[in-house]
């Protein structure tokens, strides 16, 4: 059995899968297993997908099936995944050929969760930012979840990350198949590690597409994701109730989410924006705010009164 699972969602990557693929079979500890599955794609990536693993059996799985988006892709990778260790890298991006070489240390130390940096990088692999964070030593989730969350340090993505596969078994969590299948899942898992390290290299390289400044500018589909987002707020609230966390932690985890949830109203048009706060109206969030001190109560006061307010604040 391999050290780790390399699980890959490709829908339409084209060219810049090769890119991927090429970083994935050229790591210097070769203690890994590939999973590309196909979700449906309409070019050529099956075509490219399988020159690969022509030349790479020994490493590549592949799967193909119908389009049903990187959620279920994700799930469908991790039923799949035979290794101790998961590592989610999507085709569009490509990861350090020593990366798992520099993580394997830690899986030896049988870490739960190993954390490590992204840079953003153009099409042409040129850098653009550096994404910076705390570093730390082994400690458990939640003193983790504290030092991220005191940071501001954004957690949801689970591609800067590898993480035990039984985190996923044990505590049943599955990708949302919805449009912002990130939000709420990562930090819960955060939440419910034994042991967690956070490293300071730069292993996963985020491509930014150069005729666009994210991925998908697609205006539809972000207000599709700021209504998942709501339905993930109610459901991470409710697994947080659920854990045994101490204090400081339980009133952290749950103003991440609630300041969050505000946050995304950054993404939405004027013409929306009152449909949105009256869903948050409707949730009460400042009772999820705890004041520590009188700019916390403040906060507090204002949130309950003028949510709009509170964003400027927060901006």
């Amino acid at each position: 059995m391999s050290r780790v699972s390399i699980i890959v969602p490709v829908y339409n990557a084209g060219i810049k899968l090769e890119r991927c693929l090429e970083s994935l079979v050229n790591q210097t500890e070769k203690d890994i297993e590939i999973i590309v599955i196909n979700d449906g794609s309409t070019d050529d990536s099956e075509q490219i997908i399988n020159k690969y693993v022509e030349k790479y059996s020994e490493y590549i799985k592949f799967y193909s099936k119908k389009n049903e988006g990187v959620a279920k892709t994700r799930n469908f990778g991790i039923e799949k995944a035979t290794s101790n260790y998961i590592f989610f890298v999507d085709a569009d991006d490509y990861i350090d050929t020593n990366t798992i070489k520099k993580l394997k240390p830690y899986m030896d130390d049988d870490v739960d969760i190993i954390k490590f940096k992204l840079q953003r990088v153009n099409e042409q692999g040129e850098i653009l930012e550096k994404v910076d964070g705390p570093t730390f030593a082994k400690t458990s989730g939640q003193k983790a979840f504290d030092t991220l969350f005191s940071e501001d340090v954004l957690i949801d993505s689970p591609c800067v990350y590898i993480m035990k596969k039984e985190l996923f078994i044990q505590n049943n969590f599955k990708f949302k198949e919805t449009y912002h299948e990130d939000f709420g899942l990562i930090p819960l898992i955060l939440l419910k590690a034994k042991s967690f390290v956070s490293l300071p290299e730069y292993l996963y390289y985020y491509v930014q597409a150069d005729n666009s400044i994210t991925r998908n500018n697609d205006y539809e589909k972000t207000l599709k994701r700021v209504e998942d987002v709501i339905k993930h707020y109610d459901n991470a609230i409710i697994e947080i109730n659920k854990m045994n966390l101490n204090k400081r932690t339980d009133e952290n985890a749950k103003i991440y989410y609630t300041n969050a949830l505000i946050l995304k109203m950054y993404e939405l048009k004027e013409e929306d924006k009152n449909k949105y706060l009256a869903e948050l109206k409707k949730r009460k969030l400042y009772k999820n705010i705890r004041a520590r001190n009188l700019k916390q109560l403040i906060k507090k006061i204002i949130l309950k009164y003028d949510i709009n307010f509170y964003l400027k604040m927060r901006g």
